[in-house]
């Protein structure tokens, strides 16, 4: 562990060279938020987790994120973070930024922050707080507090009860390792004051769940790049989807929209936890090693694995369809 702490293990954290190569990634592919592989028993598989993120890594997505939402992090141990975190950098071997998951009280972020940077992480995505409400003031307090403690670029998270007004954003924006925001809201109309209240390149992405409902509403307001957990058990629909969208294909994503995330959607709403839950069910139907979730989230039962397989299928067949007729 020592040697990772040394200059020459040092990833790149100069915050303008991070932001850059994040930019490039968003504008060419979707960025991946990767499952976390677990056992039957519910332990840590990194093993599995290593053959499951190669493939992943494989299809060209413009950044890799571990263990954030899609991956759990609200159920990982700061080992088994440093694990995943290593896993990644590692299979990722410097084709796309790697922005890990942080997150809790600030002083717990930090504490996964340094992981993040031990093992070679190119940037942090400071998720929500646990818990409690708090005051313009105290959220940029927790921002800042996290930046401060770490050298790597940050990116903040608004979900939940985490919403930034325009005078917050600026504030954020001004602390020179904070390089972007995430947006889980979808409030169109708090996101375009929002980015005419940002500097010029300062990063926004679509993080709403099943960011693909939303991505041409957001590129209105100036946020085209979004999170795809599709990616993260189907990337052939995930970039069929991208294409369309980046080619102004409105037929092929209408498609797209109707016959397969409409209706995933549609499954995912049924139960809380699903957001996660069905792609790790998805995940599973494909054959790829990522094993069950762990509580408090609950794996899908016959019923709905049935009708995700309907759904999948019917995705899976589609993006063939689109791939030939391109």
């Amino acid at each position: 562990m020592g040697s990772k702490s040394e200059p020459e293990a040092e990833p790149e954290s100069d915050p303008a060279a991070v932001a850059q190569r994040l930019r490039e990634g968003m504008a060419s592919g979707v960025l991946s938020f990767p499952l976390t592989s677990l056992r039957s028993d519910g332990s840590l598989d990194l093993e599995s987790y290593r053959s499951y993120l190669t493939a992943q890594l494989a299809t060209g997505p413009g950044a890799v994120f571990p263990a954030c939402g899609t991956g759990e992090f609200f159920s990982l141990d700061e080992e088994e973070y440093r694990g995943v975190v290593r896993v990644t950098v590692e299979v990722a071997d410097g084709r796309m930024p790697v922005v890990a998951g942080v997150g809790y009280g600030w002083a717990q972020a930090l504490r996964f922050a340094r992981i993040a940077e031990e093992e070679g992480a190119d940037a942090l995505l400071g998720m929500p707080h646990y818990l409690v409400e708090a005051s313009q003031d105290g959220l940029v307090e927790q921002v800042r507090r996290i930046a401060g403690g770490t050298r790597l670029p940050l990116i903040a998270y608004q979900r939940g009860q985490v919403t930034f007004d325009a005078g917050a954003l600026r504030r954020i924006a001004e602390i020179p390792t904070v390089i972007g925001l995430k947006d889980g809201h979808s409030d169109l109309d708090r996101l375009q004051r929002l980015t005419l209240a940002a500097p010029e390149g300062f990063l926004f992405f679509n993080g709403a769940s099943t960011a693909e409902m939303q991505a041409r509403a957001y590129a209105t307001v100036g946020v085209p790049a979004y999170s795809s957990a599709v990616h993260a058990f189907a990337p052939e629909i995930a970039d069929a989807f991208f294409s369309a969208l980046r080619e102004k294909d409105d037929a092929a994503v209408d498609r797209l929209l109707r016959d397969f995330y409409v209706p995933l959607v549609e499954l995912r709403d049924r139960v809380p936890g699903y957001a996660v839950s069905l792609v790790k069910a998805a995940a599973r139907l494909r054959g790829l090693p990522v094993g069950p979730v762990r509580a408090p989230l609950t794996d899908p039962g016959p019923d709905d694995t049935a009708e995700l397989r309907r759904v999948l299928t019917a995705g899976l067949k589609l993006a063939t369809e689109l791939r030939r007729t391109a």
